[in-house]
């Protein structure tokens, strides 16, 4: 048996004290109490009718309510779907039919926004002396999670991951933190993303896990001096952040900051060490690996040799890397040349929910993972990643596929058409625009306020350019690469 929340068991056990704390409600859990919360939750999730294998969408901010919900799922058996709480009504629509869920746990706001059955978690300090709920008997390669990610074809998919894959992902992020439970832990990463793996990781460990609902930086900045965190997350935006400031005195507890969800430019992180001398743990992971489950990383150790600030590091525990040629997969490239990342290991998923053809595309019958990113491995086989084979735009860690967006705005009267790619931005590293051809007038900002009704709003364009005519090979293939040099600032 293999259920991921017994770990919670293990810890309330042989510890009596507070691993979680919320500074916006300003409440504070033991493991114990965390187990009978989940264990509340979960029975009222049987008492709906979900049993082991079915499907639950979560839909909420950045709560307890989320972590604990997410918990509960695992708990009995079944499979969570972390959902955006930005997510238009159709996004939700989308994924619910694909995944066939049977439940959606939301809060009163939201309840009646799509046709689910809904489950809306309240007053949950309520479950706090509850009895502990017994965990689902659950193997290695049960599925507990669909973690939807779109693709090319824009239409999101289901990376299946199973209680395996985060057993595997929790023990790779806790060596890679060297996770003790004297370590105070602060986490911003959105709980509908793999990135919160590295925040149970810190519950694995019992360290004492700081939930920031919403990310501001001020209030990080005094939460890192106020409970003397030793263990920070961070992204681009954040790192870009700091060092146009001088804050060390907030951060002197800090001993090391994740950077994860999108590409950290080297003048950001050499300029962050020079001001700060705190390492930069740069991670790099997909949905389909639950971060750095399967991944590689730069741990401080590694500084003596990889001071050019540019390296994603070298494998974790159980994983393997290797650069394959983008038309042959079979062809292993030799050191420094370009081509496909491939990561194999077992946090892995086992592909994609019921779509065959994407699955055999990217996850190969030798365990290999096609990550559709480009890169090359140096003289001590340390990875860097230097471009994207697909067109994916990365915005402060929010992934964003162009076809998808296209697909929703050509529908404005005024577009004949559309295209959609990034630019460089310094402090979100990238954000996504459109060239547009109008049938007559331009219109920005009625695009613009279409686009806001009906996507997310991190998928929404930041600038508008017209044109004649979109840059196309042979009047057909698309040239997104030509856009963005184009309009390169």
């Amino acid at each position: 048996m293999l259920n991921i929340t017994t770990f919670l068991d293990a810890n309330s056990k042989r510890l009596d004290k507070n691993v979680l704390y919320n500074p916006t409600t300003g409440n504070k859990y033991n493991s114990g109490e965390i187990l009978s919360i989940i264990s509340g939750i979960g029975r009222d999730l049987k008492d709906l009718g979900i049993v082991k294998g079915d499907r639950v969408l979560i839909y909420l901010n950045n709560s307890e309510e989320y972590l604990f919900s997410l918990f509960a799922i695992w708990r009995i058996g079944a499979i969570a779907i972390p959902g955006n709480r930005i997510f238009t009504a159709n996004e939700l629509e989308y994924i619910v039919d694909d995944s066939k869920a049977k439940l959606m746990i939301t809060d009163d706001d939201a309840k009646d926004l799509i046709d689910i059955k809904t489950y809306v978690p309240k007053d949950i300090s309520k479950f706090k002396d509850r009895d502990v709920l017994e965990a689902e008997n659950t193997d290695w390669d049960d599925l507990c999670q669909l973690q939807y990610t779109s693709g090319t074809t824009g239409k999101p998919k289901g990376a299946m991951l199973t209680h395996g894959n985060y057993f595997t992902a929790i023990h790779n992020e806790c060596d890679v933190l060297t996770l003790k439970q004297d370590d105070v832990y602060l986490g911003i990463y959105p709980m509908a993303h793999v990135g919160l793996s590295w925040s149970i990781a810190a519950l694995r460990s019992a360290a004492y896990y700081i939930l920031m609902e919403q990310f501001n930086i001020d209030e990080y900045l005094e939460l890192c001096q106020k409970e003397k965190v030793t263990v920070l997350t961070g992204m681009p935006p954040v790192i870009h952040s700091l060092t146009t400031m001088d804050r060390r005195e907030e951060l002197k507890t800090v001993r090391e900051i994740v950077s994860g969800g999108g590409p950290l430019h080297k003048k950001i992180w050499k300029d962050f060490h020079e001001t700060y001398a705190i390492p930069i743990i740069n991670a790099y992971g997909l949905s389909e690996t639950i971060v750095i489950g399967t991944g590689t990383v730069i741990r401080p150790e590694d500084y003596r040799e990889a001071d050019r600030f540019e390296s994603v590091g070298h494998p974790v525990c159980f994983s393997e890397v290797k650069i394959v040629d983008e038309d042959d997969s079979s062809k292993i490239l030799p050191q420094y040349e370009q081509g496909e990342i491939a990561l194999r290991g077992p946090a892995v998923a086992k592909g994609y929910w019921g779509n065959e053809e994407k699955t055999k595309a990217s996850f190969l019958e030798d365990g290999w993972f096609l990550t559709g990113d480009i890169g090359y491995l140096d003289e001590d086989n340390r990875l860097f990643i230097t471009d994207r084979k697909k067109d994916m735009i990365v915005m402060s860690g929010w992934k964003i596929y162009p076809t998808e967006v296209e697909e929703v705005l050509i529908k404005y009267p005024e577009v004949k058409e559309i295209a959609i790619f990034s630019i460089n931005d310094c402090h979100r590293g990238e954000i996504p625009v459109a060239a547009v051809v109008w049938e007559n007038e331009a219109d920005d900002d009625g695009l613009i306020a279409f686009a806001r009704e009906n996507l997310s709003r991190y998928k929404v364009p930041r600038k508008i350019f017209p044109l004649d005519e979109l840059p196309r090979v042979n009047g057909w293939k698309l040239l997104r690469r030509e856009l963005r040099e184009m309009f390169k600032e």
